[in-house]
């Protein structure tokens, strides 16, 4: 009967969690729209913006290419939008994660990269030229970022392991619940500091904005993978882009920021644990809007051999020196 009762909880609070997650992502992106728009001195859209282009699309009728595969098609952005989704499950909230038990770092990093594949798939099995481009830049990027990705990853572990956190190493609840920049000397602050800003260089690329708007390239593509999509297709996408971008964005907070309210005051208790799931939501915000946005803003589109290169040779550089000063660290100890 318990067993029942704990199922039936996480099921609850599971579809509670990402019915949140899409309205904030939502909300997120409107403001997002909004600050890119102050920044170069223009009025921007209204908050709400991105749910009424949601809305609208979901009015218009799903146009499926003579030269599609339908069944890749029409799947990709379902899958692409579940994918994305199953992340927020195993991404601690505050403290804990709605599946927090049985998933790690490791898994959300793989979700990623899911999502990004099934969105390449679909630009393929679309027929489009443009979409082949676009998919083809997709893969190329996905595989650049993900060997320095892994190195932070793997990294991030080890330091957690040798240092004696309490926890999985691998789980994103160990680095939640205890910051791991008390687990480090000033020789591992600075290491940390190497991966910190290897994972920020890595988030333009796994949400597609910014300097890496390479995929969708709207000025030089014509949306790329997403060319032939439309309707409810096309809706699940835009969805799905939004929180791909929060996503990582919760991600890179519950690494790096684990600062909470309870352990700020020492105390516990109801109220506390409110504060900090809200307090949690505005750290996901911050981190949004300065590494997303401010990013985004500032920096023109790169080249695709040159986002490759920049992934390869330098923010994989980056990590490795970030890996040997914690390995120094560590051991001197």
């Amino acid at each position: 009967m318990t067993s029942i009762f704990i199922l039936c909880l996480k099921i609850f609070v599971g579809v509670a969690l990402l019915a949140l997650v899409v309205v904030l992502a939502l909300l997120f992106d409107g403001a997002d729209r909004i600050v890119h728009a102050r920044m170069q001195r223009r009025v921007g859209p209204p908050l709400l913006q991105p749910v009424y282009d949601i809305v609208k699309l979901m009015g218009k009728e799903n146009i499926v290419p003579r030269r599609a595969s339908r069944f890749f098609f029409t799947l990709a952005p379902w899958l692409a939008l579940v994918v994305t989704l199953m992340i927020f499950l195993y991404i601690p909230v505050g403290s804990r994660a709605v599946l927090g038990t049985e998933g790690d770092m490791i898994l959300i990093v793989y979700l990623l990269a899911m999502g990004g594949v099934v969105m390449a798939v679909g630009g393929f099995a679309g027929g489009n030229p443009i979409a082949n481009i676009g998919a083809g830049r997709e893969v190329t990027l996905m595989m650049s970022y993900e060997f320095p990705l892994a190195m932070v990853i793997s990294t991030m572990a080890w330091v957690a392991y040798r240092s004696g956190m309490p926890g999985p190493p691998f789980s994103l609840e160990t680095f939640a619940s205890v910051s791991v920049w008390k687990a480090v000397g000033e020789v591992g602050d600075v290491g940390l500091v190497c991966l910190f800003l290897s994972l920020v260089f890595i988030v333009p690329g796994e949400i597609g904005k910014g300097p890496m708007d390479i995929p969708e390239a709207k000025t030089e593509i014509l949306d790329g993978l997403i060319i032939e999509y439309s309707g409810v297709n096309l809706a699940l996408l835009k969805l799905t882009f939004a929180l791909r971008s929060f996503a990582i964005s919760t991600f890179v907070t519950s690494l790096f920021v684990p600062v909470s309210l309870a352990g700020l005051l020492g105390v516990g208790g109801f109220f506390v644990a409110v504060f900090d799931f809200l307090f949690f939501w505005v750290k996901v915000f911050i981190v949004q809007m300065i590494f997303v946005t401010l990013m985004r803003t500032s920096f023109g589109r790169l080249k695709i051999w040159q986002a490759s290169q920049f992934y390869v040779m330098r923010v994989a550089g980056l990590s490795l020196t970030g890996m040997i000063l914690l390995s120094l660290d560590i051991m001197a100890r």
